[in-house]
């Protein structure tokens, strides 16, 4: 199986030769496995998924250490995040940059870990599956080919029928993983949530609705977001508001960290019945929204993804910061520019006062192009918009 190039390649060989820890975390199947040992293939590798070795370890840990005085590739560390503790001794009489590879797929509690342990030692980074540059260097797709296949490489690399892959992707890891951290009772309540979910991405996110449609609490459903969010299934993007006079939304909007697997919640099972979907909308949106979230965890910048929504319906689906300086954008799954699609940008321009230098919006034409204060792209170039 070829190897996929990764945009977070040049970030983690740089930090490793300042970290003596770097932790590459991020969903299952987004490539972590297959990106330490491309980078890193002298050192032992080590995999926690395995229940021999995962026991061995944990009956003796300090010899693990000797075993592997060149430091190692350890995966999957977060089924034993006490070993942390036992790294912060030996990479403290070390002192070797890039000793230790970590990977794990639950930031909750590797961050607990790290923050305990590793303070000061270990480059956290986050890993999601492939953003659209990554794909669009091995693949040309349309824009409902993106959305339907989602961007998981193992898809990709071995041409899987994207149903079946996000079937076996949903029974072997989302409901793994969360049957080891949620006392579940009832297994078709959550893939009812689950299903929720998907039909709400891109937009406001009521916790106390989905509870009433669902029949559980409104803290079971807070819970359970949690939960999805710290496996990396969604990412929660929370609202801007500062004090513009207006009365805001302060409600989060969800997203999934793979729209292949949204589309697949919602039913859809073909690229010609998504082209068709009324909430096709909503999930070029979400893929937007995590293209952008990739490209800055790819180069080492914090999320600080932000949207706007007042009272009066006025909305920017996204808004990132650079310096004093706000920078609005508009997602339209359209390919046809409208001048309508301005009108949100202008109110917020208006609004923020000169906080708004420039401006995007995100469209599926083919046409880039100046518009007064905004820059018209095409979804494939967000790349170069770093924030």
């Amino acid at each position: 199986m070829s190897y996929l190039r990764r945009d977070i390649e040049p970030l983690v060989k740089k930090l490793a030769k300042q970290f003596p820890v770097i932790a590459l975390i991020g969903p299952r199947q987004s490539g972590k496995t297959s990106l330490v040992r491309h980078l890193f293939k002298d050192k032992a590798y080590v995999n926690l998924e395995s229940p021999d070795v995962l026991q061995a370890i944990k009956l003796d840990p300090r010899s693990f250490l000797q075993q592997h005085p060149d430091g190692a590739v350890i995966d999957e560390v977060q089924h034993f995040p006490e070993l942390l503790s036992y790294l912060q001794t030996s990479v403290d009489e070390k002192q070797i940059p890039g000793f230790f590879i970590l990977t794990g797929s639950h930031q909750l509690m590797l961050h607990e870990a790290i923050t305990q342990s590793l303070a000061g030692r270990v480059a956290l980074l986050t890993l999601l599956p492939l953003s659209i540059h990554e794909l669009s260097i091995t693949e040309e797709n349309s824009v409902d080919g993106c959305i339907f296949n989602g961007f998981y490489p193992r898809l990709h690399q071995e041409h899987i029928d994207p149903a079946l892959f996000y079937q076996f992707y949903f029974q072997t890891y989302v409901e793994r993983d969360v049957r080891m951290l949620i006392n579940l009772k009832d297994l078709s309540l959550f893939q009812h949530f689950m299903r929720l979910c998907a039909s709400r991405a891109a937009q406001v996110m009521n916790i106390q609705s989905l509870g009433n449609e669902i029949g559980v609490s409104f803290h079971t459903i807070k819970h359970w977001l949690s939960i999805l969010e710290a496996s990396f299934i969604l990412f929660r993007l929370p609202p801007y508001f500062e004090n513009f006079g207006k009365r805001f939304i302060k409600m989060p909007k969800f997203y999934f960290t793979d729209v292949g697997l949204a589309a697949y919640l919602l039913g859809i099972r073909n690229v010609d019945q998504l082209s068709r979907d009324p909430l096709r909308g909503h999930l070029f949106e979400n893929m937007v929204v995590l293209d952008f979230l990739k490209t800055r965890l790819n180069h080492g910048l914090d999320s600080e993804l932000y949207f706007y929504r007042d009272s009066q319906q006025h909305e920017i689906d996204l808004i990132f910061r650079e310096g004093h300086e706000l920078v609005p954008v508009e997602i339209k799954a359209s390919a046809t520019f409208h001048p309508e699609f301005l009108k949100n940008i202008h109110y917020f321009q208006k609004l923020t006062q000169d906080r708004v230098k420039k401006s995007y919006v995100i469209y599926s034409g083919e046409k880039s192009m100046q518009i007064q204060s905004s820059r018209l792209i095409n979804y494939t170039k967000i790349e170069s918009i770093k924030g």
